[in-house]
């Protein structure tokens, strides 16, 4: 279900939503995606990209933009989405979550990327958006914050692949994990390293 709060319900003029979304390249996990209305009246400093800014300031700024925010919507594509649509659709889905979750109507939404989802709002795509649109840069914040916390969830379950460091991005580390305690259902069998890793148990089962 998505995670959404929102400070007014009461539709204003010429808002922006700024979408993002976060997970794309991991073997394990969902893909999240943020919608971001921000107040005009309340603006915050120091939004950029997420992958721009330390942990403990994507912290502060998540709070911030929680609070402020006149409405924003976390939501997600699930791992057996993804592994059924692919990481695109699927990536696509939870964007169209997050604008669906919004309690305040856009007059337009900016989406991060190339290319924008299917929605009743009009849409514009811009490249880098998170470094350059404030409303894009917020939900690529609360993204990556609430989908980094996910990771850290799951790492309690399963510490032996090391979720709380990586948070599923294939590093060396996690690969070799996979190889030595094999694939969850936490992981993308999609994914060419997480498919591979199977048909490497499987061919050692059957030698």
């Amino acid at each position: 279900m998505p995670l959404k709060t929102t400070a007014s319900s009461v539709k204003k003029p010429h808002l922006i939503a700024g979408v993002d979304e976060v997970g794309r390249g991991p073997l394990a996990g969902s893909v999240v995606a943020a919608a971001v209305v921000l107040n005009p009246k309340k603006p915050i400093d120091g939004l950029l990209d997420s992958k721009l800014l330390d942990e403990a300031k994507r912290e502060v700024l998540d709070k911030l933009i929680r609070r402020q925010a006149l409405s924003y919507c976390i939501a997600e594509a699930s791992v057996s989405e993804i592994d059924q649509l692919n990481i695109l659709h699927a990536s696509m889905l939870a964007m169209q979550r997050a604008i669906a979750g919004l309690t305040v109507e856009p007059n337009l939404v900016l989406v991060d990327g190339n290319r924008c989802p299917e929605m009743i709002y009009p849409c514009q795509a811009i490249v880098k958006g998170d470094q350059h649109v404030q409303a894009i840069s917020a939900a690529s914040i609360i993204a990556k914050v609430y989908r980094d916390r996910q990771m850290v969830e799951l790492h309690k379950k399963h510490p032996e692949f090391g979720f709380d460091r990586h948070k599923g991005y294939p590093t060396a580390q996690h690969r070799a994990a996979i190889m030595q305690f094999g694939v969850t259902s936490l992981h993308r069998q999609s994914f060419a390293p997480v498919r591979n890793a199977l048909m490497a148990k499987k061919d050692t089962t059957s030698a």
